[in-house]
């Protein structure tokens, strides 16, 4: 079973209050964008993983693909499996590929073994892989509150839009990203804000962790600044970062602007 697991951006992160447990409440908008990792998963007479495509830094056994595996099948005593990983969404990057990667594994067990997990179930499942996890569970827009795994539909669409995802050869941990934090409450919510047209956003829409990341790595505000002399009607990091994107209502040429980065670029159509 083959399944092309999606990246997203975050449209606005507001990083509102430290919690007992040590993590922070979150509001935010995750919009799934087309850039895909594959993931193939089939049935093996014994259980191993394999990664292709971009290097992936770290143990491969801590990997969120062999996790889920690993939480459903002491439980639903799943047969042995091989699982292939082509990556192609950069990691470090605030595009949540690996969580994504993770919660597809788990969409495809569900599917391959007849395991009739509801969505709820899933997402109980996923949580415990990481906050964002859950998201890739749906195939659409969504809020995300508490550490981004409470979720609500959220009423927007950018069909029709262009966007440009830049990652620069920078990688920026979450916990290097929290450390530059002040949290504090908005003085406007999310949902108010992407209600308005995307060419207001500029002013309004903001991403918490830019203060402090742009302070560290000013390429990546450069980067933000070149998509809008490209005429972007928005521009932001996504997450806490290193990828920046840039929306835009025609298709771009980009010609040399971002040399020695990895970028997509597309039509969106949700």
């Amino acid at each position: 079973m083959i399944r092309f697991a999606p990246c997203k951006i975050n449209l606005g992160l507001h990083v509102i209050s430290k919690r007992a447990d040590g993590y922070h409440n979150l509001e935010t908008c995750f919009y799934p964008v087309p850039w895909y990792d594959i993931v193939e998963v089939i049935p093996s007479q014994r259980t191993q993983f394999t990664i292709s495509g971009s290097t992936i830094p770290g143990d491969a056994t801590a990997n969120l693909c062999l996790r889920a595996y690993e939480l459903l099948q002491p439980v639903y005593t799943l047969p042995a499996v091989s699982i292939h990983l082509h990556k192609v969404i950069p990691t470090g990057a605030g595009l949540g590929g690996g969580s994504s990667d993770g919660a597809h594994v788990l969409r495809a067990l569900n599917d391959l073994f007849e395991l009739n997990l509801s969505q709820t179930e899933l997402c109980i499942l996923a949580e415990k892989l990481g906050s964002d996890c859950p998201f890739f569970l749906f195939d659409e827009p969504m809020m995300g509150t508490g550490r981004g795994e409470i979720l609500r539909p959220a009423p927007i669409s950018l069909t029709g839009y262009f966007l440009v995802v830049v990652k620069p050869p920078i990688h920026v941990s979450t916990a290097e990203a929290y450390r530059g934090i002040v949290p504090k409450m908005p003085a406007f919510s999310l949902r108010e804000i992407l209600a308005e047209p995307v060419t207001t956003w500029r002013q309004r829409l903001v991403n918490d962790f830019e203060h402090s990341v742009f302070s560290k790595y000013p390429e990546l505000e450069e980067i933000k600044n070149n998509l809008y002399d490209l005429g972007a009607c928005y521009a932001a990091m996504s997450g806490s970062g290193s990828a920046v994107f840039g929306i835009f209502t025609t298709p771009v040429a980009l010609h040399d602007q971002f040399n020695a980065a990895t970028f997509w670029a597309g039509e969106l159509s949700s």
